[in-house]
């Protein structure tokens, strides 16, 4: 695989991408490290939103100071995977910042990129919670056209799982 993107959300909470990624057997050409700023309220509330009200909050959400904090938590969470995957070696890292639904903002930045496969974490989030909130991994899981490695978080199993259309395969 020469590309591989890693979608990360912070820096405690994605933690277990770093030590999956670092436990793979080969080093890609490409990472694009992908942080998706969420706007408003949770996954759900904002994928319920059209492309056109999407568009309204990005827009008066433009120099505000909340925009700002998202945006420096982005610039610091990549710069912290950037770091790590840098310290092992690895110099071809590009970093993007998206904002929007995490799962679509994944998918598209994927599509964009061609990636050859996606890296998620998993957030160890509850049945209920899920249903009341979405979830990311899941959700690009069902919708990638690639194959998608799942790194396993608080609550997500025993180990990660790799996607790859209708098959799952336990990585120990």
């Amino acid at each position: 695989m020469k590309k591989i993107l890693i979608a990360v959300d912070s820096e405690n909470g994605s933690k277990g991408i770093l030590s999956l990624f670092q436990n793979l057997v080969w080093a890609p050409e490409n990472i694009i490290l992908l942080h998706v700023e969420q706007l408003e309220g949770n996954s759900m509330m904002t994928s319920m939103l059209s492309d056109a009200e999407m568009s309204t909050l990005k827009e008066s959400l433009k120099g505000t100071e909340h925009k700002e904090k998202l945006d420096q938590k982005a610039e610091r969470v990549l710069s912290y995977y950037k770091k790590a995957l840098g310290n092992g070696g690895l110099i071809n890292i590009k970093t993007v910042i998206r904002e929007g639904h995490p799962s679509e903002e994944i998918l598209k930045v994927a599509e964009e990129e061609k990636v050859d496969l996606v890296i998620v974490g998993c957030s160890g989030k509850s049945r209920l919670q899920r249903f009341f909130t979405g979830c990311a991994s899941k959700e690009v899981e069902k919708n990638a056209k690639m194959p998608v490695l799942i790194s396993k978080g608080n609550g997500c199993g025993e180990h990660a799982h790799l996607w790859s259309g209708e098959e799952a395969y336990a990585i120990r």
